[in-house]
């Protein structure tokens, strides 16, 4: 274990009221904290309460005026469009600082919500920033969303004013954003003030008696300063789909939000000012508000905003382009972007014909990487390949490797250790921590760090009984995994996709670990689907690499055999089906409740958050010809 990182993490448990305090001297506040950690209203804790700062301010003009105005702060990539731009500092506080103009213009003032439904453009990240220069609240909603998801949360954050666009782009088609919005608002019965909308070249937008041009709207604006907030006053509000239909809105508070953010940059990913950092995700995701938007800008960093797929943009090389164009030193990106690049160039020959120097790092996060996956690209790229864990809730990682404070042993398979300021125990269903090695359900000893949710909007009691009811005194994360002798949490699965097979426990990412070492195999998933001798039977999904046509009884052989060897009789395991695609969010995330209900001929709804629905009729297709669902 390195030095480092284990004197940090014994003083954040030891004393967080220190350890955090002095990570907060590296931002710029206007009024100092009356108390480091309020625990006044426990388990509702709040940080740095009595404390005033302006995000925004902390993000870019704080960086202007210490002499980085001509530093790229933002560029702008686009395989989509071919456009490729780079801002600078001053550029972007200019940009930024007359659109908060026209938010003001528009009625907005601090506490209005802002609802930003954008594509991936420089623009989404002015308004996000312009809100924050406001005290306003933004609350972004991932471009091309469904009309009846929007709709709800327009109700529920009762937004002042809408920023979206004409379109956004996928490969292949253009997505017309104002017919979804105005089809939103006319189902909400919020109804916002103003809706300010971009006009993109690849289709315009036909604009109604309540909207505003982009450009029109900033040209007629003066630029406005920054607003003094209070350090537990909301900075934004960003919705998950929620079991009860109603979405759940994570709050994320100004000042531990910026105070975490920033100490990540430098002691996980080993960034400082100047540093070019990619996290190749999307702003509607906390991955795009966290580390595309906010850490980069906080450090002083140049943080690259990429419009376009890892594959089929035009191709599998794509990634390793901008990395070479950029001179990109980490980049943080999710196992299923990898698995896509890795199915079509299994040899890795685009990575070969690229000039990589500047890449020190890869982070991965968005769900559990197989270790073939990371031990593949790890040994192409030829640097540490880094699977970290953290979710929407928490806005940072709960456990990583951390590039800064010295890196430790990379074992495949874990999500690696607890981050400074986490305290992660494994719990079983008696609330007590299992024995190492033992599967139960990982949870986070309270009180959070700081820039993790304080509550969710609105909702302090569904607050408490979606985390902190489980196990008292415990966040639970709703994963389950375990922690091993050397201290790497293992996180396997969502709680709710552990399956019981005749009274066994079995995790369905444990034997997707088995399956993706298999040599035919690019990607898979495992569910549990419904069984009358053994209550529930473990199903895979398989998807050959590019250039692997085998025969899939031959591969379906080879894989039962493989999980009968490495995790034994005991899992059941006997079917498993090739199929072309997998579902997945616009994250990367692989929908295996879906795949179960399909399987089983249950009911299911239309998940908003699908990359691509078409999938669901050939996923059903291919079931029909294995004879799933039973009859």
């Amino acid at each position: 274990m390195a030095d480092g990182y284990a004197q940090a993490y014994e003083r954040s448990l030891n004393d967080p009221e220190r350890f955090w305090a002095e990570a907060a001297r590296d931002i710029d506040w206007i009024e100092p904290w009356q108390r480091v950690l309020d625990d006044s209203n426990a388990p509702l804790y709040r940080w740095f309460s009595g404390a005033e700062l302006n995000t925004c301010y902390n993000c870019l003009d704080r960086h202007v005026a210490r002499g980085l105005a001509d530093q790229p702060a933002l560029i702008y990539d686009s395989t989509m469009t071919g456009q490729c731009r780079t801002y600078s500092y001053a550029e972007l506080l200019d940009l930024t600082a007359r659109f908060a103009g026209s938010l003001e213009q528009a009625g907005v003032g601090k506490g209005d919500r802002v609802i930003i439904y954008m594509p991936m453009v420089p623009e989404t990240v002015v308004a996000m920033l312009a809100s924050a220069r406001l005290g306003a609240v933004h609350s972004v909603v991932f471009g091309g969303f469904a009309a009846a998801e929007l709709a709800t949360r327009i109700d529920d954050a009762k937004p002042r004013v809408i920023v979206s666009a004409s379109c956004g782009l996928e490969p292949g088609r253009v997505v017309a954003y104002k017919p979804l919005l105005d089809a939103a608002i006319g189902m909400a019965s919020h109804k916002p003030a103003r809706c300010i909308i971009l006009q993109r070249p690849e289709l315009a937008a036909d604009l109604g008696p309540g909207d505003a041009d982009w450009h029109e709207a900033l040209a007629a604006a003066e630029p406005r300063d920054c607003v003094p907030v209070a350090a537990t006053d909301p900075l934004y509000i960003l919705y998950t789909s929620g079991t009860t239909g109603q979405p759940k809105g994570i709050v994320r508070d100004n000042g531990g939000h910026a105070v975490a953010l920033h100490w990540t940059m430098q002691a996980i990913y080993g960034i400082e000012a100047g540093d070019v950092y990619w996290a190749a995700s999307d702003v509607g995701w906390v991955v795009g508000h966290s580390y595309i938007v906010y850490a980069p800008l906080l450090k002083g960093a140049t943080t690259v905003l990429f419009e376009g797929k890892p594959v089929g943009t035009p191709d599998a090389g794509t990634f390793w382009r901008v990395i070479e164009r950029h001179r990109v030193k980490v980049m943080f990106t999710a196992p299923t972007a990898l698995r896509a690049i890795r199915r079509d160039d299994p040899e890795g020959k685009f990575i070969a014909a690229s000039d990589l120097n500047s890449l020190e790092a890869m982070f991965l996060a968005g769900e559990r990487s197989d270790p073939e996956t990371l031990n593949w690209a790890s040994a192409h790229l030829g640097i540490p390949v880094i699977d970290h864990w953290w979710q929407t809730e928490t806005g940072w990682p709960i456990t990583a490797n951390p590039c800064g404070l010295g890196l430790f042993d990379i074992r495949p398979g874990s999500a690696n250790k607890p981050v400074p300021g986490w305290d992660v125990r494994v719990l079983g269903d008696d609330g007590e921590a299992v024995a190492a090695e033992r599967i139960g359900a990982i949870s986070c000893k309270l009180p959070l760090p700081p820039g993790t949710l304080p509550t969710l909007w609105n909702a302090d009691q569904r607050f408490r009984e979606a985390y902190l009811e489980t196990f008292p005194g415990f966040y639970s994360t709703g994963d389950a995994g375990y922690i091993d002798a050397g201290g790497y949490v293992h996180v396997l699965t969502r709680t709710d996709d552990i399956i019981n097979v005749a009274g066994h426990r079995l995790s369905t990412g444990a034997i997707e670990e088995v399956l993706a070492s298999h040599p035919d195999i690019a990607e898979c998933a495992v569910t549990g689907i419904s069984d009358a001798i053994k209550g529930q039977i473990p199903l895979g999904f398989l998807c050959r690499k590019s250039g692997h046509e085998r025969a899939e009884a031959d591969i379906v052989r080879e894989v039962v055999e493989l999980v009968r060897e490495r995790i034994g009789p005991v899992a059941a395991f006997k079917q498993a089906i090739i199929v072309e695609r997998l579902p997945k969010t616009r994250s990367g995330k692989i929908l295996r409740g879906i795949l179960r209900s399909m399987a089983d001929g249950n009911e299911y709804a239309m998940p908003a958050t699908i990359d691509d629905p078409a999938i669901l009729d050939e996923i059903a297709a291919t079931l029909r010809t294995h004879g799933y669902p039973a009859d």
